[in-house]
């Protein structure tokens, strides 16, 4: 419940964030006739829709399991994750189709020095929120805290870019400049559509991969392989590993092979050994192990994990 308590409280912040920003960008787009900062302030909207989500959907799946979600309600994150890149790719759509209105029908930009202001507000408090987020995100192995944070990531390179924008306007104002300044809100809006697309690929390519029950990465199973092989001879080997993650949760699942002689008792206990090992090293993993009596005549589904050839050629 920590943890949980803990994802709750930083989601929340995230919600806070967002809702300032919007009003900021908003008031000082409208009224100094900015679309890039307009644009922005949308992105910030979907950023505190985001938010939101995120909230719910860690709040949700802190839940326990129960009788109809006997795996718990870790997929929860996962959707709220594949909705939050959804949201982006419409928002970036939104704003290239006004930018492009913009580049048709060009205005003049005032107080332009106004628009560079917000900008810098939004950078830093988003580089700021967003760090909290990564931290715990990453912390927890929350998918939906992390979508978060990359929505906030995306948002300080676009306000950036902005920030440049504003920053060329104002001072062609101060120096009295005759070049047509227009035309870089617009240009700069559609560079930050095109960064906020970026970031929706990558994340909904991230939620498809848990929804679809992608096995873990490589490197986290080979430190289950590496687990199990830590308790050979006495274990002598292990097939059929199936992994997959839903939100920050982790099942697993193989079988065992041991001696055909081991008391019950024993084949338990040996059991709870490699399971607790595994779970020391993987975060909020749930294994599922399944003990088969070995008599040394390999089969070609327990080849690639027998430890009792590995255990001689070691000893060779």
């Amino acid at each position: 419940m920590f943890f949980a308590d803990k994802k709750s409280k930083t989601a929340f912040l995230s919600v806070i964030s967002n809702t300032s920003l919007i009003l900021f960008k908003l008031v000082v787009g409208l009224l100094i006739g900015s679309i890039s900062i307009i644009s922005e302030a949308i992105h910030s909207g979907v950023d505190l829709l985001a938010a939101l989500i995120a909230l719910f959907a860690v709040k949700k799946s802190a839940k326990p399991a129960d009788s109809d979600h006997p795996f718990g309600h870790g997929k929860v994150e996962n959707v709220s994750g594949a909705i939050e890149a959804l949201l982006i790719f419409v928002a970036a759509g939104w704003i290239i189709y006004e930018s492009i209105h913009k580049f048709m029908h060009p205005t003049v930009i005032g107080h332009a020095g106004w628009g560079a202001l917000v900008m810098l507000f939004s950078v830093l408090v988003n580089i700021f929120v967003s760090n909290i987020l990564f931290k715990v995100g990453n912390e927890t192995e929350s998918m939906a805290l992390k979508a978060d944070a990359w929505h906030l990531r995306t948002d300080v390179y676009t306000s950036g870019g902005v920030l440049l924008a504003m920053l060329i306007i104002w001072a062609g104002d101060l120096t009295g400049s005759q070049m047509d300044l227009r035309w870089i809100d617009p240009a700069v809006a559609i560079f930050v559509a095109l960064l906020i697309l970026k970031a929706a690929f990558q994340l909904t390519r991230q939620t498809v991969a848990d929804l679809l029950d992608v096995g873990l990465p490589e490197s986290e199973e080979a430190i289950i392989k590496e687990s199990i092989e830590m308790f050979s001879p006495a274990v002598r080997g292990y097939h059929n590993l199936r992994t997959r993650k839903s939100g920050s949760s982790r099942f697993i699942e193989f079988h065992l092979m041991m001696d055909p002689e081991i008391s019950v008792r024993d084949s338990h206990k040996m059991t709870e050994e490699v399971s607790d090992l595994i779970k020391k090293q993987l975060y909020d993993a749930s294994l599922t192990i399944h003990v088969e009596p070995c008599d040394g005549n390999c089969t070609a589904k327990c080849a690639d994990g027998c430890l009792v050839h590995k255990h001689y050629m070691d000893e060779s």
